[in-house]
């Protein structure tokens, strides 16, 4: 019994022990397989996802596809439709178009067929002329050439007369409103500058002093400025005399300087006659700037504004060369603003279009040439060099800019009081004036009136009829505008007169 117990507990511990093995082995396996079975489902379900993606992807694409075949189809449609609506319009046009030529070519029969007939009747009309005046085709033909270019020219003077007093009187009445605009806001002092200069002395000793001993002073002072220095009987003054203002200027202020310091010898002399020109070219190069900004000109290059300051001490017919160019300048910019062109290169190119005569002494040539060639040498716009070149028609002006130029030259010059013209130069005008009108045939008489500004000319009736009248008014005044030089405008008057003188007895 004792041994069947132990046995039986042995057996029963073996039995636990084979059936606790056997539960662990079939636990571990059942748990491994469910975990593949996890792993399936998950592998199944991420393998339905993938297919209903992909599924979904190639639905969108496929609509995507035939949305853009639908596209491509709709416009393919349209240029279709285009490409038949542009044949259709082009076989309609092309129809028209043979249509117009089908006219066009029975027109042009038609016309040829009234060409022809009314070449048989000028050709029966003038054998009906023949017979009935008795002359030849070449007679005819010459007569009613005759009468067809009388009363021609009859019906064509008069209509250009009717003409040129209706240009001339819109254009005179604009021109005034223009100019009368400018010159009423300009206003400038009018100086007259001469080839001498006279000093005044603070007493007749200063005279000795400044002749020195046996004339050193006065010969060093000449030599050191190139001025004539006269010294007169005239108590308290004497004058500098030379055609260069510039030079006058450089002695009065060296000659002002000497008699101020009290010290009056060689060696002082060329001292202050050298502080003097260094006033001098101070003074030169403030001019220039002073007028240029009165002006409103700006960009000026400072070897142009020099030469504009020397302008300061230069005079033509009497007249200050500076303050003429700053007056013409505000005239020109008032035209300028009124007829709507460049105000800015008018103002400027009327500022510097005596430049030239800064250097006429030192270049030999016409001021406005010269002019001209400084300015292009400078850098100023081509605009701007043509007016200057051309304010003297040396060349044609082309531009709008620089017939303002030319224009205000001439009122600035003809303005009352603003030139110095001596007798014998108006007297040789008036001259020269009457010889141009003489030099055309046909002439009888020929005379300058109103000052020179108008030529009145008398033709011989005979020789010229109302036609060449009004054509050798156009001559006469073309010829004076190409050979002379004058301020403001002349007057041309070409007069013919026909009298027929009968009695009755």
């Amino acid at each position: 019994m004792e041994i069947i117990i132990p046995i039986i507990t042995a057996m029963a511990g073996l039995a636990i022990g084979t059936g606790s093995i056997f539960a662990y082995n079939k636990h571990k396996k059942n748990g491994g397989q469910n975990k593949a079975d996890d792993l399936i489902r998950k592998a199944k379900h991420e393998a339905s996802d993938i297919v209903l993606n992909a599924k979904k992807e190639a639905t969108a694409l496929t609509e995507k596809t035939q949305a853009e075949e639908d596209a491509r189809r709709k416009e393919w449609k349209k240029t279709e439709n285009r490409l038949i609506e542009r044949e259709t319009t082009l076989d309609s046009k092309i129809d028209q178009l043979q249509k117009k030529t089908d006219k066009l070519n029975k027109e042009e029969k038609e016309l040829e067929e009234l060409k022809n007939e009314i070449r048989n009747i000028r050709v029966k009309q003038h054998e009906k002329l023949e017979k009935i005046a008795a002359l030849s085709k070449q007679e005819a033909r010459e007569k009613l050439m005759k009468m067809t270019e009388n009363d021609i020219k009859q019906d064509l003077v008069a209509l250009v007369v009717k003409e040129q007093k209706e240009i001339k009187h819109e254009v005179d009445e604009t021109a005034q409103a223009v100019l009368l605009t400018a010159m009423e806001r300009m206003s400038s002092e009018v100086t007259a500058d001469r080839t001498i200069t006279a000093l005044k002395l603070p007493d007749d000793d200063m005279k000795g002093r400044i002749i020195g001993k046996e004339g050193r002073n006065i010969q060093a002072l000449q030599r050191a400025t190139g001025v004539d220095i006269m010294v007169d009987d005239t108590p308290g003054m004497v004058v500098l005399s030379s055609f260069d203002p510039i030079r006058r200027q450089v002695a009065r202020y060296a000659l002002e300087r000497l008699m101020k310091d009290g010290r009056i010898n060689p060696a002082s002399i060329e001292e202050s006659v050298t502080k003097a020109e260094k006033e001098i070219e101070k003074e030169v190069v403030r001019a220039g700037e002073d007028a240029a900004r009165e002006v409103g000109v700006v960009g000026i290059p400072r070897e142009i504004l020099h030469l504009l300051g020397e302008l300061k001490f230069r005079t033509s017919y009497g007249q200050n060369v500076l303050l003429h160019s700053i007056e013409m300048a505000h005239m020109a910019g008032m035209i300028a603003e009124e007829i709507g062109v460049d105000k800015r290169v008018a103002k400027t190119a009327t500022l510097l279009h005596d430049m030239g005569k800064a250097v006429t002494h030192k270049i030999e040539g016409k001021h406005a040439e010269i002019g001209a060639e400084l300015a292009k040498k400078y850098g100023m716009p081509d605009a701007i060099v043509h007016a200057i070149a051309a304010h003297h028609d040396d060349i044609e002006p082309t531009t709008p800019e620089a017939i303002i130029v030319k224009i205000v030259d001439a009122i600035s010059a003809a303005r009352p009081g603003a030139r110095n013209v001596s007798a014998e130069n108006f007297a040789e005008r008036m001259r020269d004036l009457e010889n141009i009108a003489t030099s055309f045939p046909g002439i009888d008489k020929a005379y300058a009136i109103s000052a020179g500004r108008e030529i009145r000319v008398i033709v011989e009736p005979k020789s010229i009829d109302d036609l060449s009248a009004l054509k050798m008014a156009r001559d006469i005044a073309n010829k004076i505008e190409a050979t002379m030089s004058y301020p403001g405008v002349i007057k041309v008057n070409v007069i013919r007169e026909t009298r027929a003188v009968e009695y009755a007895k």
